[in-house]
């Protein structure tokens, strides 16, 4: 889409026009959910990808809007939805516009909770990339929720693996007892590799700020530093706007423990870790956290970006995770959820339950837009669920930071050391 800056002016008077719709709307007028895409950097790929695969097969979406405060980028994926779309510089000004039923977020880390904040109260459905906030936005993170539970609108958080049956399967197992009282769980990511030029490259060395690059509003609620083109485009480097592995990547396998295990706030929680590979990052590349819960359960997290080995089991660079009872484990093998007995528990046996459905972003996306078209609310990773990991691994960066077990006072809904 060949764009210039009237396309975005005329796009920005025509949102100025709209409202905030205080209720949220099922679909659009032409029977669709009007989507706004908010962020076109790596991750809103997979984003628009997906919602384009629905346009053609599920056509209960259609995409039209998109927003970035980095023009080049707008462009390419303008370019990428392959029609005319509305292009927003300003997320709120999309969030104006009356044809946008549900927005996806995949802006940096430190933007995620204000974005949905505003999205849920201007009655938009929300699917909003992990993690919910940045390390030291707890006091956003509780307003999140709070907005969460008012909003007549569906949020669902981007750990895309709650997409895959294994987890709601192992869910019901537990919840029916097969493993007898829950006491212990691990869980973890393992891989190779910097945030650094391999994994976030520089788009144009010679960017600046000015028309096409808006810094002011990239560094939001961030400490206020001058233009710095690495911190721009490798922002998984840096911890005022990124937290490394804990908030990076281990939404990805902590979530679905929790859900499984059905517990909500830590009592404790305690962590180690550091800069032992990648020295050019300010984020530690290897984190490890126990997490305590008043059910006497315990959740230990480990992983490292320096070495990918997952031990005993792993999917790609996700350690699978182990969840054991009294009377015995649960894990996954191949295709299989396995229980495995306990050595001192009666004469059961091994048994094994075939993984039903493996995980797929589409099926999340799917997810969300069924509960915004029928006002159901079975969300595979919705607002209590994001809010309740959320808060673990806030409690563990709080206790790596400080070097001191993290506390959380659930009357005071607050993280003490």
């Amino acid at each position: 889409m060949d764009m210039n800056r009237r396309t975005f002016i005329a796009g920005t008077a025509a949102a100025a026009a709209g409202t905030l719709a205080r209720t949220a709307r099922a679909q659009s007028a032409n029977g669709r959910i009007g989507v706004g895409v908010i962020g076109c950097g790596g991750r809103s790929e997979t984003h628009i990808g997906t919602l384009l695969e629905m346009e053609k097969t599920d056509k209960t979406v259609e995409i039209v809007a998109l927003c970035d405060i980095y023009r080049p980028r707008l462009e390419k994926k303008a370019a990428l939805v392959g029609r005319p779309v509305r292009l927003y510089r300003d997320y709120r000004e999309l969030l104006a516009d009356p044809a946008v039923d549900m927005v996806t977020i995949a802006t940096p880390d430190h933007h995620h909770g204000e974005q949905a904040i505003a999205a849920l109260e201007a009655g938009k459905h929300v699917y909003c990339e992990k993690p919910l906030t940045h390390w030291r936005q707890w006091d956003l993170t509780r307003r999140f929720y709070e907005a969460a539970s008012t909003s007549p609108a569906a949020f669902q958080l981007g750990a895309q693996r709650m997409s895959d049956s294994a987890f709601r399967q192992m869910k019901q197992l537990v919840k029916d007892g097969i493993i007898g009282t829950p006491l212990h769980a691990e869980c973890g990511i393992f891989r190779t590799g910097d945030f650094g030029e391999r994994g976030m490259p520089i788009d144009d060395p010679e960017a600046r700020p000015g028309p096409d690059l808006d810094w002011d509003a990239f560094l939001g609620d961030a400490p206020k530093r001058p233009f710095d083109v690495s911190r721009f485009f490798r922002w998984r480097m840096y911890e005022d706007y990124a937290g490394g592995p804990v908030t990076d990547l281990y939404p990805h396998v902590l979530t679905q423990v929790i859900d499984i295990l059905g517990v909500t706030h830590p009592s404790h929680a305690v962590a180690t870790g550091g800069k032992y590979r990648y020295q050019e990052r300010e984020v530690p590349d290897t984190f490890n956290m126990l997490v305590e819960y008043p059910e006497n359960i315990s959740i230990a997290v480990l992983g490292t970006q320096g070495s990918n080995y997952q031990g005993t089991g792993g999917r790609d660079d996700i350690r699978i995770p182990v969840i054991r009872g009294w009377d015995g484990a649960l894990t996954i093998q191949g295709n299989d959820i396995v229980f495995i007995p306990d050595n001192l528990a009666d004469a059961r046996k091994e048994r094994r339950f075939p993984i039903e459905r493996g995980y797929n972003v589409l099926y999340l996306m799917r997810n969300l837009v069924e509960c915004a078209r029928t006002g159901a609310r079975t969300l595979d990773s919705g607002p209590a669920l994001a809010y309740h990991t959320q808060t673990a691994l806030l409690m563990g960066m709080t206790a790596y930071r400080e070097k001191r077990t993290a506390f959380f006072d659930p009357e005071k809904q607050e993280i003490t050391t």
